[in-house]
């Protein structure tokens, strides 16, 4: 039902994105925007605002406008009083519904909506059965998220890619252990769309050659599993010309496969003028004029962890960085597809011969960022 959820503070900005399926590009609230424009009060926006692919339904609570992106009919009051539940909620946990504290309370605010839809759909919306899924914040809970992070968003883009070199014209079925995980498929032409829908079976007749057979998306309610932890600590005191950096990174829920061609980057502040580190292995480099800081890994062993650690010069007199760089990490991990997804079999019918048959799972990290 619900596909995304952005909240618009007054001045027009997009400060929150929630997706419950795939992305939905943040260009679809234009149509909002021109809404607002021709609007003579902000409560005078149009409930409903119809677009090309989408709907967009949306309330104005505490000067916030809640735009829920829609992508089939659905009762617009049913939309609507989810979205006042929802500012309800935030309401009852945080004591105020304003910018500062969904801000605040990010990582609480990505839990709650998670609980209250599964999937696009109204799960969990009583205050009382949620507050038993997730603590009210308090200053403990907030101590804690700072030092152990949380997920704030996890998603998985998946393809399989397929390399075809068979005579004649073969009839290829392809099975999967667990085809329930795919979520927003697209297929090659060739596959045949109504077997999937009625049996979840992959029927086709393949072009020569390589092609890309589907690509599929898995959402985080399905417990996307994060491959990779880093452990930091970055900080710079008032008044020090000198700030500290720590740094290490390890393998989590990787099934006993090798993390590879592991290469961090981090945007250092401006005010950085050089980097004095040690790494326990692999090499780093730092640009002073970019200030971009590389470390290249390489094969993470998990029995001597790979660390960089060391000082960063600043310049004197400069003020405390007002925030703490973020961290973009990018691996490979073979043999292993994070979103758990496994073939089952593939046969061949419609010719004699006996082909030969093979399969290959890889990760790779996409946009995989760590906030210090």
């Amino acid at each position: 039902m619900i596909h995304s959820l952005f909240l618009v503070n007054s001045s027009g900005d997009i400060f929150l994105e929630k997706h419950w399926k795939s992305v939905v590009s943040r260009s679809v609230c234009d149509y909002f925007f021109e809404a607002q424009e021709r609007a003579s009060e902000p409560e005078n926006v149009p409930p409903v605002i119809p677009t090309p692919h989408h709907y967009l339904i949306n309330v104005l609570r505490h000067r916030i406008y809640f735009v829920a992106v829609i992508q089939s009919e659905v009762p617009p009051l049913f939309v609507i009083e989810f979205l006042h539940r929802v500012v309800d909620t935030f309401q009852d946990y945080f004591g105020v519904c304003t910018e500062a504290a969904i801000k605040d309370n990010v990582v609480v605010v990505y839990e709650l909506l998670e609980e209250m839809l599964d999937n696009g759909f109204p799960l969990a919306t009583e205050s009382n059965i949620l507050k038993e899924l997730i603590k009210p914040p308090t200053i403990l809970r907030t101590m804690v998220n700072t030092i152990t992070g949380s997920t704030i968003t996890a998603e998985i883009q998946g393809v399989i890619d397929a390399c075809v070199k068979l005579t004649g014209m073969p009839d290829l079925t392809l099975s999967f252990m667990n085809p329930r995980l795919l979520d927003d498929v697209s297929f090659h032409p060739c596959v045949r769309f109504k077997r999937w829908e009625a049996e979840r079976i992959l029927s086709f007749i393949p072009p020569d050659g390589n092609f890309r057979l589907l690509s599929y998306h898995v959402s985080s309610q399905n417990l996307v599993a994060i491959p990779v932890y880093v452990k930091h600590n970055i900080t710079f005191r008032e008044g020090s010309s000198q700030g500290r950096f720590d740094l290490t990174l390890g393998p989590k829920q990787t099934m006993g496969k090798a993390v590879e061609s592991v290469l961090v980057s981090s945007q250092l502040p401006r005010g950085v003028l050089n980097a004095n580190l040690n790494p326990s292995q692999g090499t780093y480099t730092f640009d002073p004029v970019t200030k971009l800081l590389t470390w290249d890994v390489g094969k993470i062993n998990p029995q001597k962890l790979p660390s960089l650690k060391g000082t960063m010069s600043l310049q004197a007199g400069a003020s405390k960085p007002d925030e703490n760089p973020t961290i973009n990490i990018q691996f490979k991990i073979q043999q292993m597809a994070i979103s758990g997804l496994k073939v089952n079999r593939l046969d061949m019918y419609g010719e004699k011969y006996k082909p030969f048959k093979g399969i290959k799972y890889m990760t790779k990290a996409g946009k995989f960022q760590v906030r210090t």
